[in-house]
């Protein structure tokens, strides 16, 4: 634990060093300091990564004293035979692309032209596996020339250099030894200043790791194998990580589209993190619901926290092609004279998840707690056919504030192809948490205990007065198709036994009272009869 401790303090500090970097040559709080801290980053994890897996795989030059000198005097044949032998997690570097050789050459002239070069050959080498693609097939880079942020190119050199001294000064090797399960408490310290989650037109849904956790134990009580998880809406990942977190990342392969390029790096840098480089090659930077790149592939497992309202008209019309028809049966929402920005885009998300299921497939969905009641349109269709499906496998309304983001009440629906329409749990969590500050905002955060009562009730399928019902599909039916656990619970009025002498002493006491109070009602009107005549008109 104490070593745990260590390297994680080791990591931060590492992050907080090149962020230290970053304001020192003027680019603190700049557009481009997100890019320059996470791929320095990256780049440090790969190296490491890189030295570790090799070895591993070739124990003598673990035992090297000098590991850069003793790889490049490996023969051509050895080293390419080495390469081969890697795990498809790791990178493909050359003696030369390694952080040690670059520390040796920092005095050389136009060294930032060197740090470049070799970040451009490192992405170029492995853009097969750790490139991101876009709709179109074009496939973005690892790294950007980074240097070439800094506007004053004197300063180019000192910079590179500085970075290049910031790496040196420890190696995550160990920790890969240990395995230590704590990058993802990393990632969210290398992405906190960046993953801003106020308004943006594209801003990046950030779902609370409570509610990830929900879903992925809901979704996978037991063990599964070799099955494909996506995400339509992926932001940077936190529900991808959960879910795979939990069926195991050997155990899965993880497919993912979101517009934005800033999601999809981070989305990247998750994976890497994680364990789940093998996945990178499906990531899609795209526009899910105009250009969806898996529009004919089928998932076992679905999470999505989509945005929930978008201004999409600018698309609307290629939505109502016929290669869409069947994706989008319940329609599309009509494009309002003003507010636009208030289309109700989730509602395209839902019908897109139900559509990219397989036959078999399993989806968790956060929508706003809105949707599960609303009596007509777009909303009721989609509950009208989940239901007739029998698709359904419950609902959990979430408390107000669970996104600091926003007020919005959520819900999260949980499908399930095989659900069937017998036992339908429906459960509102809405009066559970506790409320803490959050800079300006307050936020509800459930209680591990919580958390714990949330999954086991769901799973077990347990009615729990005030939490949670389990209904039938003609049950929701008779409710206009209501989804909310509220309208399902039982009124109950207490009644108490009582004889009939305790009775007759109950009413002989409110006799008395009722006499006591209309005696000085009549002694009130008369003193106020006898004020009023003593009034006299000046």
């Amino acid at each position: 634990m104490t070593q745990d401790i260590n390297f994680m303090t080791k990591t931060k500090s590492l992050i907080d060093n090149l962020k230290s970097v970053c304001a020192n040559y003027g680019l603190g709080n700049d557009g481009n300091e997100f890019k320059i801290i996470t791929q320095v980053f990256l780049y440090k994890f790969l190296n490491d990564k890189f030295r570790f897996a090799v070895k591993q795989e070739m124990p003598a030059l673990a035992d090297a004293e000098n590991f850069s000198e003793a790889l490049k005097s490996l023969g051509e044949d050895e080293y390419q035979f080495l390469l081969a032998s890697l795990d498809p997690n790791i990178p493909r570097l050359h003696p030369d692309h390694l952080i040690s050789h670059l520390f040796v050459k920092q005095n050389d002239g136009d060294f930032a032209k060197l740090f470049d070069d070799t970040l451009r050959q490192i992405s170029i080498e492995n853009a097969d596996v750790f490139s991101v693609k876009s709709f179109t097939g074009a496939k973005d880079t690892l790294f950007d020339e980074l240097t070439q942020f800094i506007s004053d190119s004197s300063q180019r050199d000192a910079f590179a250099k500085a970075l290049i001294n910031k790496l040196f000064e420890f190696s995550f090797e160990e920790m890969f030894e240990q395995k230590y399960d704590f990058f993802a408490t990393i990632f969210e310290y290398l992405i906190k200043d960046y993953n801003t989650d106020s308004g943006g037109k594209y801003a990046e849904y950030y779902t609370p790791h409570a509610v990830a956790r929900i879903m992925a134990q809901i979704m996978v009580p037991e063990p599964v194998k070799q099955v494909k998880c996506y995400d339509p809406s992926a932001g940077s990942g936190t529900l991808l990580m959960s879910i795979a977190h939990q069926i195991g990342e050997e155990n899965c392969t993880i497919y993912s589209e979101d517009i934005s390029q800033k999601s999809s790096n981070m989305l990247r840098l998750n994976l890497v993190l994680n364990n789940l480089t093998h996945s990178i090659p499906n990531i899609i930077k795209t526009n899910t619901i105009a250009q969806p790149s898996y529009l004919d592939t089928k998932f076992d497992y679905i999470v999505s926290n989509p945005p929930f309202k978008l201004d999409f008209s600018d698309f609307h019309a290629d939505l109502d092609k016929d290669a869409f028809k069947k994706r989008f049966f319940a329609g599309i929402p009509n494009i309002p004279k003003s507010k636009k920005e208030s289309m109700s885009i989730y509602l395209m998300f839902i019908q897109h998840i139900m559509h990219s299921l397989s036959d078999s497939g399993k989806a968790a969905i956060v929508v706003p707690t809105g949707f599960i009641t609303a009596q007509s349109g777009i909303e009721k269709k989609i509950r009208e056919r989940l239901i007739d499906n029998g698709w359904l496998r419950g609902v959990v309304s979430m408390p107000s504030n669970i996104f600091a983001s926003t007020g919005t009440n959520v819900s999260v629906l949980f499908l399930d192809k095989k659900a069937g329409s017998e036992q339908i749990v429906l459960m509102d969590a809405s009066k559970l948490g506790e409320t803490v500050k959050e800079g300006k905002n307050q936020r509800t955060v459930l209680t591990p205990a919580e958390e714990a009562k949330i999954i086991a009730t769901f799973n077990s399928k347990t009615a729990i007065e005030d939490l949670s019902v389990v209904v039938n599909k003609e049950e929701i039916a008779a409710k206009n198709y209501s989804f909310s656990a509220g309208q399902y619970f039982e009124v109950k009025i207490e009644y108490v036994d009582i004889t009939a002498e305790e009775f007759a002493a109950k009413m002989n006491a409110f006799e008395i009272n009722l006499a006591t109070l209309f005696s000085e009602g009549n002694a009130l009107d008369q003193e106020i009869q006898k004020q009023l005549k003593g009034l006299k008109y000046d």
